[in-house]
């Protein structure tokens, strides 16, 4: 098969990784990629937004399947624009996107299939908002309704940050169109899980779970990112919670998408808040996780290809079961200094060389500039490992930074305290 991957980021890298391993796969092409994909596949720099060339493309080149990684070019509706020219492609259609594109269109599928989630209300009105908060008090949850690149989501544990959270959203228009509606939900405490679950419109499959670290310090502490590490696995992941997440979310939430004729077909990627047995969903994403999608391709053990071309056809009941490796994995990420809220890039980076085959480094924000290595994102590097056990992961991914030169670049020292 020949294969195209769109995307630049760490999750990208990381399929492309997957998919080049793949006995399936007879030529990888990426749009646009990035340096370390570029080691493993044909980019092309056509512009992700643009979805007339990338359909030309693919029927240019013979593409058999399009993998798209990010969620943006799904809300603007590249599936649908592949699938109207007949080219396979694992990703939602537009109308299903809208899981991630609005926050109030998630919530009122939620809602409507009877899937746990926080109390919320939606606003427009700057006043409005901000007597609600004060009538509900801290801490509280402020969210864009839009796409804000995993920067639209405030916890607010006091009244002042969940105020200005608000004026900066409605007012200030701080996340441009993302935030001309807002939404105000109960925090919700306990342990957050990322989970993951292949459909084709009719069947869903789980496809693994991790930790993610969303706070850019150490302990938890500081704004919220797109994601600053994660491990596998989740420590609180059991089999039976597996089975409650699939029947009171996944499930219930793909039979109403169907019924709004709106069948979602790609990864569903579920933010789950889990105490005391209870599981609660915080939000849907409709692509894999970033860098979650890192540590699930270092364990996964059966052919991507054969899973997501499978999804693509509506063939996922007849896949054989999907095999991953027991060790754990952990991803370090490796950002720019001033990330998430004004990253510096253009720093240059050396990469010497890693002798320890558990560990593989992802691209996330970089490029290349007169031949040198530089930062070209907030998110620049994914170090990843696998091990026997957590701990071992861990000690392989954090001595493999010290063999990194990046003078602007910093990283949580704790990722994974959680399942020490």
């Amino acid at each position: 098969m020949k294969i195209l991957v769109i995307g630049s980021g760490g999750r990208e890298h990381a399929l492309a990784y997957k998919i080049s391993r793949s006995p399936l796969c007879e030529a990888l092409y990426c749009i646009p990629g990035n340096p370390g994909m570029q080691e493993l596949a044909v980019c092309t720099d056509i512009p992700v937004h643009d979805h007339e060339k990338i359909c030309d493309f693919c029927l240019r080149e013979k593409i058999n399947l399009v993998i798209v990684g990010p969620e943006t070019p799904l809300v603007e509706g590249l599936a649908d624009k592949l699938r109207a020219r007949d080219i396979p492609v694992f990703g939602p259609s537009q109308n299903a996107a809208q899981l991630e594109g609005s926050k109030a269109f998630m919530k009122e599928i939620a809602t409507e299939s009877s899937v746990p989630t926080a109390f919320f209300k939606r606003f427009r009105d700057v006043d409005a908002a901000l007597s609600y908060v004060r009538e509900k008090g801290a801490p509280i949850v402020i969210k864009a309704d839009g796409l804000a690149a995993g920067k639209g989501v405030v916890v607010a544990m006091d009244l002042t940050t969940a105020e200005q959270a608000v004026r900066d959203m409605l007012q200030d228009q701080k996340f441009g169109a993302a935030s001309q509606e807002i939404i105000i939900e109960e925090f919700l405490e306990g342990e957050e899980i990322s989970f993951f679950a292949i459909c084709d419109g009719v069947t869903a499959i789980p496809f693994g779970s991790a930790q993610d670290h969303k706070r850019v310090g150490d302990g938890d502490t500081g704004p919220n990112t797109g994601g600053i590490g994660d491990y596998y696995h989740a420590r609180l992941m059991k089999s039976e919670l597996e089975e409650k997440i699939m029947a009171e979310i996944i499930t219930p939430t793909l039979k109403k998408m169907a019924e709004k004729s709106a069948p979602f077909t790609g990864v569903l990627f579920a933010g789950l808040m889990i105490k005391d047995g209870f599981v609660r969903l915080l939000e849907f994403n409709v692509r894999f996780g970033d860098p979650e999608c890192q540590t699930l391709m270092l364990r996964l053990q059966s052919d991507l290809v054969e899973i997501l071309y499978a999804a693509s056809q509506q063939k996922l009941s007849s896949l054989p079961k999907i095999n991953w490796t027991p060790d754990p994995a952990i991803c370090v990420v490796m950002a720019a200094r001033g990330y998430p809220d004004k990253p510096q890039i253009g720093g240059e980076i050396t990469l010497h060389p890693i002798n320890n085959e558990h560990v593989k480094i992802f691209h996330a924000g970089t490029k290349k500039e007169n031949e040198k290595l530089v930062a070209a994102g907030g998110r620049v590097l994914n170090i990843c490992a696998v091990g026997k056990d957590i701990q071992q992961a861990r000690s392989f991914a954090y001595d493999a930074l010290q063999d990194i030169d990046f003078a602007d670049g910093f990283f949580r020292s704790d990722i994974a305290y959680r399942a020490l």
